[in-house]
């Protein structure tokens, strides 16, 4: 259990000096750059430097020389069946976000181009998504009524879009999308399920036939705005919203039964669209209160320049909107692109992902699209197809391309009520119950985070359900660092391992010691609670023993293997709980501290305060060096009190 009396001398080494600028060098490094990109760039010529560096920003440039006609062949059916679904998603999702049905198809037609030149992903499949478009309403929507004011509102939503790419270009290039984790998946989980039932409910507008509804998003206005209008309800709209929407569920259930056949669930709603149109078209439904798209007029996507209000009185309703759906978009695009790496065994650049939505967003708001992200639907529809590469965005491109120039008027008796099934079938996959009651089986404070969100988003907004999840995963992450774990720690029999004595009830107390491991860095934040719990292990230490009989506490002994780091306040707790311990008559010992806390220990003396004899590469030799001190010197107060005197006349035990 402890160490043998002839061992060689081993002592806790300071690590060599640095100056500031090469601490704050080396600093700024792991945090902003740690995967190290620059690391391809050594030992290269001028030339070769270029071209790598051309193919890091611009991806396209190093996968396109390798392109074949095999991925070419994959990639083309991949894309014209994304385009299947992204022509009715695109203006389902117009609709939703209160714009003209022609912007999600301008919107499936430049991004998905960007995004092909920038993106990392090989099957991500860009376009308009549910979330961000009910942002859209519930943020602007409030400030600026779209049927009221359509025109403004359309420029706040280009000027949004504009604000939330300079947002997402700005976290690439400066790698700051660690911001991005605050967005915890708990958070994500709830708060999608939550903006998914809104949507869904935000639809009956078009099931019903309803002309006037509440802009408001939570579900007590959404279900009066409702039942207040029975008068209105239209049985026609009706009839075919239960038609459609039972035809999309069961593509949807049976292509998961049948994986072969995801075709099936990618063309229903492209062929929805079609039925409901000829269906309108021939029966002239649209006279007995089924609500169409209307005219769609032809061309590619004019641009926007001039829409974007920079000077207009609703700039910073604008701003908030587009920082606020940014980040959400990044967060669901890169756990999207990187859930589907995954099953392909790829990396894929979270900082070039944010810089290539960013850009598709920058480009985008000028050429009269809204914002975009990479839906999860769409892309397990192209990862499902057999994508290769992001070369199947520029098939649904051209594919939309063409439907622009030529195709837009056969969508003038699409019915609005097929375009709500569409929008509901695709958010009821994003309820993600069997997810929540996951969070509750594995960790509860986790299904707090979620189900919070999930009840702001329901009940108040969904601003109110983000700024509750993200204000709980922050109060949870500063729980952990102001009230880190400590427990004691025991020897696991015939070793000299020791380990918690909580987990490992076989564990034994070492008699005449106390050893307690401090389970997180050393801050300000948690010095007082560190100073209070060490003490009050004493005192239960010392109690424990004096009810039990057993030999007297001498030693506390502090595993800092965990501690990466302390502060000042972190060493000024140190030095009074070396203070306190020498009233009690006690020894402090510190085992393994780390190379940081080293660096600031020995800055500030503290080594001296504590004696460099009492710090140890591993708890087993502190063990090892306290129980010989305890056992040959215990009949001399003088050894106890300075046993540098036993150190000099024996041996060096460190």
């Amino acid at each position: 259990m402890g160490n043998s009396n002839c061992e060689t001398p081993r002592r806790v080494a300071v690590p060599p000096k640095k100056s500031f600028s090469a601490s704050l060098s080396s600093a700024f490094k792991e945090t902003i750059f740690p995967d190290d990109p620059f690391r391809q760039f050594k030992n290269q010529s001028p030339s070769r430097k270029f071209v790598l560096g051309l193919q890091y920003l611009v991806p396209i440039f190093e996968w396109a020389p390798r392109y074949t006609f095999e991925f070419f062949k994959a990639d083309l059916i991949a894309g014209i069946t994304i385009a299947s679904l992204a022509v009715p998603q695109g203006i389902s999702y117009a609709k939703l976000a209160n714009v003209p049905a022609i912007q999600g198809l301008y919107s499936s037609f430049v991004p998905p181009l960007i995004y092909a030149m920038f993106g990392s992903s090989r099957d991500l499949a860009v376009g308009t998504n549910a979330v961000g478009s009910l942002l859209l309403t519930s943020m602007i929507g409030r400030e600026i009524n779209p049927t009221e004011n359509p025109k403004t509102y359309l420029q706040a939503v280009f000027t949004a879009t504009f604000f939330a790419g300079v947002v997402e270009t700005c976290l690439g290039f400066l790698r700051l999308g660690f911001l991005v984790d605050f967005l915890s998946h708990a958070a994500i989980v709830g708060f999608m399920s939550g903006a998914a039932i809104i949507v869904c409910l935000q639809q009956l507008k078009g099931i019903l036939g309803l002309v006037h509804f509440t802009l408001e998003t939570d579900i007590i206005s959404v279900l009066r705005a409702v039942f207040t209008q029975t008068h209105q309800w239209r049985w026609e709209s009706c009839v075919l919203g239960i038609v459609f929407l039972s035809f999309l569920i069961l593509t949807k259930y049976y292509s998961k039964r049948k994986p072969a056949f995801f075709w099936i669930n990618a063309m229903a709603p492209l062929t929805s669209v079609i039925l409901g149109s000829i269906l309108v078209y021939l029966t002239h439904a649209e006279k007995h209160g089924v609500q169409v798209i209307g005219h769609l007029k032809k061309g590619l996507n004019p641009p926007s320049v001039s829409e974007l209000g920079f000077r207009a009185p609703y700039l910073m309703t604008a701003i908030k909107a587009g920082a606020t759906i940014g980040i959400i978009s990044l967060a669901e695009g890169v756990a999207v692109g990187r859930s589907f790496a995954m099953y392909k065994n790829y990396h894929i650049d979270g900082n070039k992902e944010m810089i290539s939505f960013g850009m598709m967003n920058l480009v985008g708001s000028l050429t009269s699209c809204y914002l975009t992200t990479g839906p999860f639907s769409r892309t397990a529809v192209n990862f499902n197809a057999g994508c290769k590469t992001a070369a199947s965005n520029i098939v649904m491109a051209t594919a939309v391309m063409m439907t622009l120039l030529f195709l837009t008027p056969l969508f003038h008796y699409t019915p609005l009520v097929v375009l709500a099934s569409i929008i509901i079938a695709a958010m009821l996959g994003l309820i993600d119950y069997g997810g929540i009651i996951h969070l509750w089986t594995i960790d509860k404070f986790d299904f707090f985070v979620s189900i919070s969100a999930f009840l702001g988003v329901v009940f108040g907004s969904v601003e109110t359900g983000l700024i509750i999840a993200v204000t709980i995963s922050i109060l949870r992450l500063l729980l952990s660092l102001s009230r880190p774990r400590t427990y004691a720690l025991g020897n696991i029999p015939n070793s000299i391992t020791y380990r918690s004595t909580e987990q490992y009830p076989a564990a034994a107390n070492v008699p005449g010691m106390l050893i307690l491991h401090i389970d997180a860095p050393i801050y300000f934040a948690n010095t007082n609670y560190l100073r209070e719990r060490i003490s009050r292990w004493i005192y239960e230490e010392e109690d424990r023993l004096k009810s039990a009989g057993e030999t007297s506490l001498h030693y506390v002994i502090l595993d800092m293997s965990a501690v990466s780091s302390i502060d000042t306040s972190g060493i000024h707790m140190l030095e009074e709980v070396r203070k306190n311990l020498d009233r009690r008559g006690l020894q402090l010992a510190l085992a393994n501290p780390g190379s940081e806390v080293m660096k600031k220990l020995d800055k500030s003396k503290m080594i001296e305060k504590i004696g460099e004899e009492w710090m140890y590469l591993t708890v087993a030799e502190a063990v090892g060096a306290c129980n010989f001190m305890l056992h040959s010197c215990k009949s001399t107060s003088k050894a106890l009190t300075n046993p540098a005197a036993v150190e000099s006349n024996t041996y060096d035990y460190v």
